[in-house]
């Protein structure tokens, strides 16, 4: 008896409450008490349902929700699980090696879909290489592929103590630099043929009498070509002079020097120092009617005379076959290094023209490309 009187003055007290907020909007609930005891009754019963619908309907998504993330968290997928992560590690941007380092991600990608690839660059500056060198070995990399011979070494100290395989491009003089030997260190040489450069150049001018050697005393790279080139050129009794440069400043000094010392011709090896100052030194060599011979491509995209060095696009996606071949099951390295194939003849066309120059002229020496000045 007690609870139904205090259900019933429960009920009176929300009937007054519900009057006063309808009462401007519906008068004739004030006048009835019986509809508005009913019409109280009804909402109150609704409300409390819809209340008790909406209450477990929220459980339910949250309950969803919350096992979603702890299956997402603890159940990664197979792909990112699996994927393999390659670090590319430039010795400084410049034409050639940034052409290698694009050929080399976009092959790792078409062969494995899943590849984590980044890319640095050392800036030429060892302590700044071995930094990236000591952070890839601690994030994790599965391959390190380094561009340029001092970064070649570099990231082989780097990770000495792991078992971490490095892949290097392009590097002229694997023996020389130290490079072999190493079970788990391994890449492509793009070693120069000097003797058909110097065939070239008496192909050009037959009266060829003094050359210049244009490279960085600080580039392996540049040491073996140079030291042959010097040998051929002794044996057919050709002059040669020397001019060395370690920074941009340097190279266009020691261009001007050469232009003054009246060469007939100038050679460049495959020299990263040089290479990353070809735009600021070919006009120069172009206006006094001096080719310029270099050892790859990229050089003549930047505007020198001629290379018959490899195709560094080329270079890029063999080098990234190969790393991607020492991460498979099984794998052994059966040499040291794989040798790039050359064959190429890069003409640059603006300098040709104004050199007076058909091209053809090479055709006995390989197949002719001719390229456009980029970079400009």
């Amino acid at each position: 008896m007690s609870a139904l009187k205090d259900r019933e003055c429960d009920c009176i007290f929300k009937e007054r409450i519900v009057k006063r907020l309808l009462k401007k909007v519906v008068p004739q609930v004030n006048a009835c008490p019986f509809v508005g005891r009913r019409f109280l009754y009804v909402m109150t019963e609704n409300a409390e349902r819809r209340r008790i619908y909406h209450m477990k309907k929220l459980v339910q998504v949250i309950c969803v929700l919350l096992c979603s993330m702890m299956i997402g968290c603890s159940l990664p997928s197979a792909s990112k699980k699996d994927a393999k992560k390659y670090v590319i590690v430039k010795q400084l941007d410049h034409a050639s090696i940034d052409e290698i380092a694009v050929a080399i991600e976009n092959e790792l990608k078409e062969l494995d879909e899943t590849a984590e690839v980044e890319i640095y660059s050392g800036q030429n500056d060892q302590s700044t290489l071995m930094q990236i060198g000591k952070q890839a070995v601690t994030d994790g990399a599965d391959v390190i592929i380094p561009i340029g011979t001092l970064a070649a070494q570099t990231m082989v100290v780097a990770s000495e103590d792991t078992e971490i395989p490095v892949v290097y491009a392009t590097i002229s003089d694997p023996e020389a630099a130290s490079l072999t030997g190493v079970d788990r260190v391994t890449g492509t040489s793009d070693a120069l043929n000097t003797k058909q450069f110097v065939d070239m150049m008496l192909k050009q001018n037959p009266n060829l009498q003094t050359v210049g050697l244009l490279y960085s005393n600080s580039e392996a790279n540049s040491q073996k070509p140079i030291a042959e080139v010097k040998k051929i050129l002794d044996e057919k009794k050709i002059k040669y002079i020397e001019a060395t440069a370690n920074t941009s400043q340097e190279v266009i000094a020691a261009a001007s020097s050469l232009i003054a010392s009246k060469v007939d011709a100038v050679f460049t090896p495959t020299d990263n120092v040089i290479m990353s100052s070809e735009l600021a030194i070919y006009e120069a060599f172009m206006n006094a009617n001096i080719p310029h011979y270099a050892g790859a491509d990229s050089f003549v995209g930047s505007g020198a005379f001629a290379t018959c060095g490899v195709n560094y696009t080329d270079a890029g996606v063999k080098t990234a076959k190969l790393a991607y071949e020492v991460l498979q099951p099984g794998f052994k390295k059966t040499e040291e290094f794989i040798t790039l194939d050359g064959g190429i003849i890069t003409v640059n066309k603006e300098v040709a023209e104004k050199l007076g120059v058909n091209p053809d002229i090479f055709a006995d020496f390989g197949q002719v490309v001719t390229v456009e000045t980029t970079g400009k």
